[in-house]
């Protein structure tokens, strides 16, 4: 005896699916670039990768393109908003806003910035895991699939100097970094780019995460690496911007919905 006949299934242009949104100016563009900034700088707040006025994500704005907007010098992340945001040209000048910006983040972002076109965003911070690894100068090994997203797309800058001042050593980082979306600071942190800030904040989170489970695994025993054919294969499916922009949606939709005074 059959049961009744279930519903038919629904068209798949019915289904809702985030995609990154087109601007139809760059007023709209900006302002939704500052919304997504002041939400991951909240994100990372909320997730500890603070560490005291240590910290920046950088968002190059849409009509300016040799000017970003960035947190205010020593706000708390979980503050920020996006009225808090500053507008700052590669010299760190502040162009709009009423805060001080960190010198260090311009040093090294705009240097990064002004290397790759390409790139929206730069998100750099003083995260647990990720000065763990560094500390050990190493990258990361393919042994999960969030890890196999950065296999040979990130790169190590094997050297410190200090805190990064200068322009001269924000050009070394920028070209360690080269074409990659991510880079190892040896003894300093992380550092991720994007074609978005969701992009480029994915990017770090994942990589922390990574960080974390890597350095795990070393102290239980010895990881298994998954094969370079396999590493490949799971990088071009995972390792993508436009993933890592759909992957950061439900945070976005979290930090949006439980905290809305950011977007004031």
């Amino acid at each position: 005896m059959h049961g009744p006949t279930p519903p038919l299934p629904l068209p798949t242009d019915k289904l809702r699916f985030a995609m990154p949104p087109m601007h139809e100016s760059l007023d709209d563009e900006r302002r939704h670039r500052k919304e997504r900034l002041a939400g991951a700088l909240r994100i990372f707040g909320r997730l500890g990768f603070e560490d005291g006025v240590s910290g920046h994500i950088t968002a190059r704005d849409p009509e300016y393109s040799d000017c970003f907007w960035v947190n205010p010098f020593g706000m708390p992340f979980k503050h920020v908003t996006v009225g808090d945001l500053v507008l700052a040209n590669g010299e760190g000048q502040v162009l709009e806003g009423r805060y001080h910006v960190n010198q260090a983040a311009f040093t090294v972002h705009a240097q990064v910035h002004a290397a790759r076109p390409d790139v929206v965003a730069v998100a750099h911070c003083h995260s647990v895991h990720g000065r763990a690894l560094s500390a050990l100068g190493d990258l990361l090994d393919p042994i999960t699939q969030e890890s196999c997203a950065f296999y040979e797309d990130h790169a190590l800058y094997d050297a410190y100097s200090g805190v990064a001042v200068d322009a001269e050593e924000g050009r070394r980082i920028a070209a360690a970094l080269g074409s990659y979306k991510a880079l190892v600071l040896r003894n300093h942190g992380l550092l991720t780019v994007g074609d978005s800030v969701d992009a480029a904040a994915w990017w770090f989170l994942s990589m922390e995460r990574s960080c974390q489970v890597q350095l795990t695994a070393r102290a239980a025993g010895r990881p298994v690496l998954i094969d370079h054919k396999q590493a490949v294969a799971t990088r071009e499916q995972a390792g993508g911007d436009l993933v890592a922009w759909i992957n950061y949606q439900p945070l976005w939709q979290d930090i949006s919905r439980a905290e809305p005074d950011l977007l004031s």
